[in-house]
């Protein structure tokens, strides 16, 4: 989360607001990134999309499940889904968004339905701690734009500072599921990788006769 808030600093040095993400695997850094949305013109360019990508790319594979992401704001629910679709076991972030949050407005982070209907898309419900460096963080808003930073506070946007503890867990990984629904994710799963198998074994073949 440190390296988080030196990331929001470096983002508003670049013309954009300060936002970050920094995922990790077994305490190293996969992939770390600052939101592009003004230097690419996109909105769609959000720190944790980004992030996302890369380290699927940098993994080569799409189950994230033994990484964490750390965000210097609450993901939204845009990014929340890929979050959930990639299977990140866990999220912790600086500054809660009570009013755009993924858990706190729109719960896509704590949603069980999602994941227990369709195992095979939606990864189990992650942990979820919130105010980690909630101070720092802060401090980088408030030094890009105190008007700004009071404004999106008065209207609920970002979260006052946490009372007491600044760092809370406050939602601790996957419910206990069903033997059935179990046995769902285990065979979509299952069914996933052979998909994949097959198509990795197609392609040489196919490259070949084109030549």
């Amino acid at each position: 989360m440190r390296r988080c808030v030196e990331l929001s600093a470096a983002a508003v040095r670049q013309g954009e607001l300060p936002f970050s993400c920094v995922i990790c695997k077994d305490g190293e850094i996969v992939a770390e990134t600052v939101n592009r949305v003004v230097a690419d013109g996109d909105v769609t360019r959000h720190a944790e999309i980004m992030a996302i990508a890369e380290a699927q790319k940098v993994l080569g594979r799409s189950d994230l499940s033994d990484c964490t992401i750390y965000s210097s704001v609450e993901p939204c629910p845009m990014c929340a889904f890929p979050i959930r679709e990639t299977r990140i076991g866990r999220v912790v972030y600086a500054i809660s968004s009570p009013m755009m949050g993924g858990l706190s407005k729109w719960n896509v982070l704590g949603d069980n339905e999602i994941s227990n209907v369709m195992p095979q898309v939606f990864g189990d419900r992650p942990e979820v701690s919130a105010g980690l460096l909630y101070g720092e963080a802060a401090a980088v808003w408030r030094a890009w734009n105190p008007i700004f930073w009071l404004g999106i506070r008065f209207r609920g946007c970002l979260a006052e500072a946490p009372h007491e503890s600044a760092y809370r867990t406050l939602q601790t990984g996957a419910p206990e599921r069903g033997l059935f629904r179990r046995l769902l994710a285990f065979a979509s799963r299952g069914f996933v990788r052979r998909r994949r198998a097959a198509s990795a074994a197609v392609q040489p073949q196919t490259e070949s006769t084109a030549i």
